[in-house]
């Protein structure tokens, strides 16, 4: 049986557009750079908030301006090369526009629309909706993938709404303006009058409705009790409101109403308006999104204060612990024990002190808490053992890491164990040994340094730790908690280890690629593009990484990692701070990842990026539609490739691919397209061409003939024609030997950012089994080459960019080698032994023609 030729697949159920593939090519370009020129716009605002520059409000207007013209024009390019008028993309950037000037003009934007925002969507961008207490708790389960308690949010935009339809939300203004006019005259009058009013309002049916059900649903069926708990507008955020606002633990489903007014009537508590004015923030609308939990069962409670609040110049950090419900402890109400650990791993114990606990608080079946005597066999006995110290102790850490502050933190041990973080909120202390006048350079003029002035930054900060250096994915699965990964290239796949990691440093990278989003959704101090740091550094040689002065320190900088705690955060309480970083929120945050989902759609566009990133992908998937199904577009002469290969390929230049020249035929010297002269020397490469004839059990193929395929029989004049179309940039390759169809497509345009290799290899002689093998091989292979790879039966999908066009051109090189050596080789993969071996083979082959190329 003769399968169809590539034309005969794709002939003739394509209509021809009518704009000629040159000018769709021009397009496609356009749209690379204007993409390129909106992520560095992106990347300049984000900068911005680092806090090393000054900027003022002209800064903000005009970046804001300048980034819809260049998304708008995006949207516009892609229309002309779709020739579609791509409304509902247009419709995500007005959306998305309109958003941001209602941010300019001082209006809050929430985003969501709906009244409960469960916990398990809810990250630092939603911030608003869903007040910062639980902003951060959604931070913690959601990316930091720790323990906390079930529930939902009742989100700000419930409590406009409710106040709105109460009438309340002029009376509340009006007073706080009166209270800011009068520096407080009459607050205690005007603090009850508010409060009893919320206290009585009807709420509207529908949230009333959506509250009850959602309560209903967290309980279950045993009808479990329920934690109310504020999430005010700055709550633990700039200001800490600490004990302010009002929490209603144990409170049965059919209460959660009245225990939601209380938290909301807590916003206008005595001690609440007074801090307000004490901040001088009485003027601004405050709002109140509520947080439901379910009650945590806790066998022990306690708070951890990341750095003690001592006189001793190595502060450690410290441990309060009790028998039963935290509430007692925070509010200096119980007997606890304390426990000093060491900051640094495995955080030894310093000292400790167990005291008497002769009651505890536990949850009331009836509803609310009760205060009950505990066991006698219990009373003297230390609330926490070693193990459960140091996973406090390295939970504790990682979560500073993250929120670059030392933090108060809230936990509980399930009797099963189980840690549960309650509650993170900055400390409002300061590592002692680094005043905060401290400049870096002094903090760290004694430390020798390794290297310095190389890379940029793609996110901020200072780690310490071991140096981890990783080559393959073995190496992802042996790295040690606290250690600092190094590696050749950045690459998403790290995104998987970057949780337990301090820092990273790459060879080469970009830092507006997907690893360096990755690394700044997770605070993790990233540098790319550091040159050699695989070769200088030693792998569990102990490093510190300032990522914002691009220099690396000979061990553990103590003082640079505190000065790093210790920053000021005057800067970021200016109106110029908080509005760009309001504004970023719908410019910044990428969430259309999977362009194979279901929800890579326009309409799920939340930001300028995600329209980028959508723009970006269609374009190449357009590009690659063109050159597939309308080969007669291209203006260029067909020529054959005149070369030993047996690749029967036909060769369309649009753009500089070629040299000038006469005739129909030209040979591989005249090449100019980059990428494919790579690719082709990949292919002539010594010992990458496998031309011998390869047996082939045909039992699993054609059941009733055993053949064997030799090169001349594997040929394309045999097999069909293959085809590239090329700029000097560009390649676009079809090509098919023997029965394995591969697709490449790169553009290697000289600028990291424009980079990318779209691969796709499938097909094969034999059987599902064997060419699955040869899938999993040829997967394996690409991701040693930092490819982000889909297998899906025999068809295997890499992509990879923003690498350095010389790194880009290596892995065509690698491209080129690996379609020759895998051409007949499912035939050969009789076990995943076999599979495994020709791995190594083929990158011990690679490895010695790429240093010799070098």
């Amino acid at each position: 049986m003769e399968l169809p030729s590539i034309k005969d697949l794709f002939a003739g159920w394509r209509k021809k557009p009518p704009v000629p593939f040159s000018v769709l090519f021009k397009k496609f370009k356009s749209i690379l750079e204007r993409n390129n020129s909106i992520l560095e716009l992106i990347g300049d605002m984000g900068d911005k908030l680092g806090g090393d520059y000054v900027f003022d409000r002209q800064y903000i207007f005009d970046s804001c301006e300048r980034l819809g013209d260049q998304v708008f024009k995006l949207v516009s390019d892609l229309s002309l090369l779709c020739q579609r008028k791509n409304v509902s993309l247009f419709t995500a950037f007005e959306r998305v526009q309109h958003q941001i000037r209602e941010e300019l003009a001082g209006r809050r934007a929430l985003s969501r629309s709906d009244h409960i925002l469960p916990l398990a969507e809810l990250t630092h961008d939603l911030a608003d909706e869903g007040g910062n207490k639980m902003a951060s708790l959604g931070d913690i389960r959601n990316i930091l993938g720790c323990t906390v308690p079930e529930g939902f949010v009742v989100t700000a935009g419930a409590y406009f709404e409710a106040m709105e339809r109460a009438g309340l939300r002029k009376l509340a203004a009006q007073t706080t303006k009166h209270l800011c006019d009068t520096r407080g005259q009459g607050l205690e009058e005007a603090s009850l009058r508010l409060r009893q009013s919320i206290l009585s309002m009807p709420l509207p049916r529908s949230l009333s409705k959506a509250v009850e059900q959602a309560a209903r649903k967290l309980a279950g069926e045993g009808g479990a009790l329920l934690a109310v708990r504020s999430s005010a507008w700055g709550e633990d955020g700039e200001s800490s409101f600490a004990g302010m606002y009002e929490s209603v633990l144990g409170v049965a489903p059919a209460d959660i109403l009245d225990a939601y007014r209380r938290v909301l009537a807590s916003l206008f508590c005595e001690d609440a308006l007074r801090y307000r004015m004490h901040h001088d923030t009485t003027c601004e609308e405050p709002a109140m999104a509520v947080g439901v939990m379910r009650m945590v069962d806790a066998r022990t409670s306690g708070g951890l204060y990341t750095y003690a609040p001592l006189q001793e110049h190595d502060q450690p950090m410290v441990v309060s612990a009790a028998w039963g419900l935290g509430k007692p402890i925070v509010d200096g109400t119980a007997e606890t024990d304390t426990y000093f650990l060491r900051r640094e791993p495995p955080h030894e114990t310093i000292s400790s002190e167990v005291s008497p606990k002769t009651t505890r608080l536990g949850l009331d079946p009836s509803g609310g808490t009760r205060t009950e005597s505990v066991p006698a066999e219990l009373r003297d006995n230390a609330c926490l053992d070693r193990g459960q110290l140091a996973l406090l102790a390295e939970t504790a850490m990682n979560l500073e890491r993250f929120f670059k502050r030392p933090l108060d933190v809230e936990w509980a041990f399930t009797p099963d164990g189980t840690l549960t973080v309650l509650q993170a909120r900055p400390l409002s202390i300061r590592p002692r040994s680094c005043s905060l006048g401290e400049d870096v350079a002094e903090a760290a003029k004694d430390a020798p340094v390794i290297f310095s002035g190389k890379g940029v930054t793609a996110m901020g900060g200072v780690a310490s730790g071991r140096v981890h250096i990783v080559d393959n994915d073995p190496d992802l699965a042996d790295f040690p908690y606290g250690g600092i990964l190094v590696a050749r290239h950045s690459s998403p796949r790290y995104a998987r280890i970057m949780p337990k990691c301090r820092g990273i440093i790459a060879d080469v990278g970009s830092a507006t690629g997907h690893m360096a989003t990755i690394a700044r959704e997770l605070r993790v101090p990233t540098l790319v593009g550091a040159g050699n740091a695989t070769r200088v550094l030693r792998q569990g040689q102990e490093i510190t990484l300032d990522a914002d002065h691009k220099v690396v320190y000979d061990g553990a900088v103590e003082a640079l990692c505190r000065y790093e705690l210790s920053k000021e955060d005057v800067f970021e309480e200016s109106w110029e701070y908080r509005t760009l970083k309001r504004v970023l929120r719908h410019i910044s945050p990428l969430t259309l990842l999977d362009p194979k989902s279901d929800q890579f759609r326009p309409e799920s566009c939340k930001t300028f990026h995600d329209i980028a990133r959508y723009v970006h992908q269609r374009a190449v998937d357009k590009l690659i539609s063109l050159a597939e199904t309308h080969q007669d577009l291209t203006e260029g002469a067909p020529r054959r490739l005149a070369t030993k290969l047996p690749l029967g390929m036909t060769i369309i230049d649009v753009d500089g691919g070629l040299a000038p020249g006469e005739g129909d035929e030209v040979g591989e010297d005249a090449v100019r397209c980059r990428p494919l002269s790579a690719i082709l020397d990949g292919m002539n490469a010594a010992g990458m061409w496998e031309t011998r004839p390869v047996p082939v059990d045909l039992g699993s193929f054609m059941s009733s003939v055993t053949r064997t395929f030799s090169a001349d029989q594997s040929h394309p004049t045999r097999m069909g024609r293959n085809l590239a179309v090329v700029s000097r940039e560009y390649l676009n390759l079809h090509l098919r030997l023997g029965y394995h169809f591969t697709v490449v497509d790169a553009y290697l345009g000289g600028s990291i950012n424009d980079n990318v290799i779209f691969f796709r290899f499938m097909g094969g002689v034999t059987d599902f089994t064997r060419r699955s093998r040869r899938a999993t091989l040829v997967a394996d292979i690409l991701e040693q080459f930092d490819f982000v790879v889909e297998t899906a039966g025999d068809m295997v999908t890499g992509r990879v960019k923003k690498h350095p066009t010389r790194a880009m051109l290596d892995k065509m090189f690698m491209l080129g080698g690996l379609i020759g050596y895998t051409r007949q080789l499912d035939a050969m993969l009789d076990s995943d032994e076999a599979g495994q071996r020709h791995v190594q083979e083929f990158l011990q082959r690679i490895s010695a023609l790429r240093e010799a190329r070098e």
